[in-house]
């Protein structure tokens, strides 16, 4: 199966949903962290995603691609960045709340581009350096008078920690895999990273770490596990996977920050007030990730 050609307009459409899916998982965590050890919530979220996402791609590439893959690399980058990452986030997400783990990741565009000066040799230009500052002051006025109320301890350098793991291994996903699809490269690292998180929980409940607190879950919980692991995880991470082959992991970044705003809308439509603050907001990282784009196009390297 070959991998579709995708506009940049297509492809900024993808991260913008993605980035819409992902903080759907936030608030489905906080019903779960409680109630379920970090590491074994880990486990759990990536075995659903993968037993999800493997299925599909055997469907749709077929057993060779399947068969073919490297198993071994896509172990490694799924549980040593994707598991990791995911880990941090909930660690972060226990030691303070749902906001302040939200606002954190806007330093993802800056972890981004980082990357990719690194690893690539990226020049910034002007226009992708004002297009940065666009992205995180509007994610900024996006999450409000929360700002000022973050708990910056040891939670937040979880939250940090995270996105720097997550970013660099959904690079790695992307470079690290050439000739397989969006969809093989996303349930390869899912399922690497589910093999490494339920072998860590495996042991450590082995040692004696605590377990699920069975009595608090029930069919909610249910629900919100299903959310976090098929919607935030497996569904949120093949759009931005698609979309970042694309765009680049710098320039795909920058639409977390417009994330509360999307949650907002939605949630106007069920009925909550408009936010105007939030929809500013939004606007202002648009601009910076349409002014960040107005450069030269820039090819994803593989392999």
């Amino acid at each position: 199966m070959t991998e579709a050609i995708v506009t940049p307009l297509q492809a900024n459409a993808l991260c913008l949903l993605s980035m819409l899916v992902w903080a759907m998982g936030l608030p489905a965590a906080d019903m779960l962290i409680g109630s379920v050890p970090p590491l074994l919530l880990t486990a759990a979220r990536m075995a659903v995603a993968a037993t999800v996402m493997l299925p599909v791609w055997f469907l749709l590439d077929g057993r060779a691609a399947v068969r073919g893959a490297a198993w071994g690399r896509g172990i490694l980058i799924g549980g040593g960045t994707l598991g990791l990452g995911a880990f941090l986030l909930v660690l972060a997400q226990r030691e303070t709340d749902a906001v302040t783990v939200a606002v954190v990741s806007a330093a993802m565009p800056l972890v981004g581009i980082g990357i990719e000066c690194v690893a690539d040799g990226r020049r910034l230009s002007l226009a992708m350096v004002l297009g940065l500052a666009l992205s995180i002051v509007g994610g900024l006025m996006a999450y409000g008078a929360a700002v000022g109320s973050l708990d910056m301890g040891l939670g937040a350098f979880c939250a940090l920690a995270s996105i720097i793991a997550y970013t660099l291994g959904s690079r790695m996903t992307v470079t690290s895999f050439p000739a397989l699809t969006p969809l093989g490269r996303t349930a390869l690292t899912l399922a690497g990273a589910a093999i490494a998180t339920a072998i860590a929980a495996a042991v450590s409940l082995v040692l004696g770490a605590p377990g699920p607190d069975w009595a608090a879950l029930g069919l909610p919980e249910l629900g919100a596990l299903l959310v976090y692991g098929l919607l935030a995880m497996a569904f949120s991470q093949i759009l931005w996977i698609a979309s970042i082959g694309h765009i680049g992991i710098g320039l795909g970044s920058m639409h977390i920050n417009a994330a509360p705003f999307y949650v907002m809308f939605f949630l106007f439509l069920l009925g909550d007030p408009w936010n105007w603050t939030q929809a500013l907001g939004a606007a202002v990282v648009g601009a910076g990730v349409l002014l960040a784009q107005s450069g030269p196009a820039r090819q994803v390297t593989t392999g």
